[in-house]
């Protein structure tokens, strides 16, 4: 799991809760279903089960493998629609290419990001490069949608493309965590990611044994994922592993930790942070649209159909 590192992460910026600080309790911890997207490719569904109330801003997200393709064997999804909100795709190993109907796109390996919004709509498609269809390789990355407020939905549609090497790392005070920030601040420290939803998208790497204190902020929501390893979340140490999200509570610190003993396949503990300031509109969602109302899920719908959402490139079908 390379994605972005350095050495010593003591070189960097540290940071921690202040004395004092709330601890956020757990509230749940969940685990999530294994499935199928696109053209095949296996997926874990990190937010199924969990009320929208404890999510919001966020609608789903998807990891992504880990999975070692054969030659050959590499897939991704055919051009499909999307209108309403944004889709974050952070790619930790492997290889993908991003094309749309409005001209953003690139190709993204380990460590980038692909932060598209989708707005008042367009077509795209998420595929492997040629080479590694070929060759076979490793592939593992997350899927996140985070939902646009009324005003914002049908705005004009965006690409941001966010080198790994841009993400603001930092470090807790002992260095037994990596913290990588995609986007939104942690303490003062703002990730490159530029997003119209307040929130804040972290991957943080925890040596076995190590624990840290975030400081979280008290207006957003708390929710942590697993990409890989064992350990315990909040101040009560519930216990968590890989494929399980952890619902926090309010309050103003977040607490994780690493358990001593990991899996030799899995030297440390993975994790994805996410905290979002709540939108608390009515939503409708269906496949590819996120709106308010059925009345714009069925506009959505018509106006897919009637080609208003772009068309696929020539040449790309």
């Amino acid at each position: 799991m390379p994605a972005v590192t350095v050495e010593n992460p003591l070189t960097l910026p540290r940071v921690a809760a202040p004395a004092g600080a709330v601890p956020r309790p757990v509230l749940a911890v969940t685990t999530a279903p294994a499935g199928f997207e696109g053209e095949g490719f296996p997926v874990r569904r990190a937010f199924a089960g969990i009320n929208y109330q404890y999510l919001d801003p966020f609608i789903m997200m998807d990891q992504m493998g880990e999975v070692e393709y054969a030659p050959g064997e590499p897939k991704g999804t055919p051009w499909h629609p999307h209108r309403g909100f944004e889709t974050v795709t952070y790619l930790i190993d492997g290889t993908f290419v991003h094309q749309d109907s409005n001209g953003g796109g690139g190709t993204i390996r380990n460590g980038d990001t692909q932060w598209m919004t989708a707005g008042s709509g367009l077509l795209h498609i998420e595929a492997p490069p040629e080479s590694l269809v070929t060759s076979g390789g490793l592939f593992h990355g997350l899927q996140l949608w985070v939902n646009l407020p009324a005003s914002d939905k049908m705005m004009d549609p965006r690409y941001q493309d966010i080198r790994g090497g841009r993400v603001q790392l930092l470090a807790s005070p002992d260095g037994g965590a990596l913290l990588r920030v995609i986007a939104g601040e942690l303490d003062g420290h703002r990730g490159p990611g530029v997003t119209h939803t307040p929130i804040t998208m972290i991957h943080a790497t925890l040596r076995p044994g190590a624990e840290v204190t975030l400081p979280w902020r008290e207006e957003f929501n708390g929710l942590v994922y697993v990409l890989a390893g064992r350990g315990a979340v909040g101040a009560e140490r519930r216990p968590v592993h890989t494929g399980q999200t952890a619902v926090f509570g309010n309050g103003g610190a977040l607490t994780v930790r690493a358990d001593a003993a990991q899996d030799s396949h899995t030297p440390d503990l993975e994790l994805v942070l996410l905290g979002g300031r709540p939108i608390r509109e009515p939503m409708a969602h269906y496949g590819p649209f996120v709106m308010n109302s059925r009345a714009e899920l069925q506009q959505a719908f018509e106006d897919f159909q009637a080609g208003r959402l772009g068309t696929v490139p020539a040449g790309t079908a």
